[in-house]
């Protein structure tokens, strides 16, 4: 494993040396001496780990890919750098964000602040060909963060799982209801979050959760 990724390696010995994860590696390997460029860049990766510690995770957010427009992608699920455009989806969590909690629209799409409080961002598919969304899928990625997942929901107390979209919404299966709170909503893509994504108030009831079970609640505001 990335060794970046701090008190995750404890948790996660021995990954690396799964066939399925040995395959992944072969796999990008492959893919980068093909001349092929990777959204985001290695060292990005596991960025959502590093910076939602283990210990620090109370809130998950989970994204299917990364985006495949260049510069865009960064190791965070719909997290993009600053000075980049902030992409439909997130524009839309913003608005429910604003409109859930009364903040003012953030000006930029980076979301480190939100992990950095424990919100772990994670994609599922942490890796994508440029301009190529999914070219990423099954190829072991799904079987890393399923076991991220399932990890959180086997060994933490009183998580919080925003799952978005029927993608996402399909992992509530990997989670212990009884022990963690799952918000489902449709996707915050402009194709969907019409449909019940807008007014789900997710940011509240997140909050409320944690706040009911002694936990510091998050400060969405960027």
């Amino acid at each position: 494993m990335n060794s970046g990724i701090g008190d995750w390696s404890t948790h996660l010995d021995g990954i690396s040396e799964k066939d399925y994860f040995q395959n992944l590696l072969g796999f990008l390997n492959r893919q980068t001496k093909l001349s092929k460029t990777i959204y985001p860049p290695k060292e990005s990766w596991f960025k959502a780990f590093e910076h939602s510690s283990y210990a620090n995770t109370k809130v998950v957010i989970l994204g299917q890919d990364p985006y495949h427009g260049e510069g865009q992608a960064e190791g965070m699920s719909f997290s993009v750098p600053k000075g980049v455009k902030i992409p439909p989806s997130l524009r839309n969590i913003y608005k429910e964000l604003t409109s859930d909690l009364n903040t003012s629209t953030p000006e930029h799409g980076h979301l480190v602040s939100w992990a950095k409080q424990g919100v772990l961002l994670l994609n599922s598919v942490l890796t994508v060909e440029k301009n190529s969304p999914a070219s990423h899928a099954n190829q072991g990625w799904e079987v890393f963060t399923d076991t991220v997942i399932k990890l959180l929901s086997d060994k933490k107390q009183h998580l919080v799982f925003l799952l978005w979209g029927a993608y996402a919404g399909k992992k509530s299966e990997l989670i212990d209801e009884d022990k963690h709170l799952i918000l489902r909503a449709p996707h915050p893509s402009p194709f969907s979050a019409h449909k019940g994504f807008f007014g789900c108030q997710h940011f509240s009831q997140a909050n409320n959760y944690l706040s009911s079970t002694n936990q510091q609640a998050i400060d969405w505001q960027l």
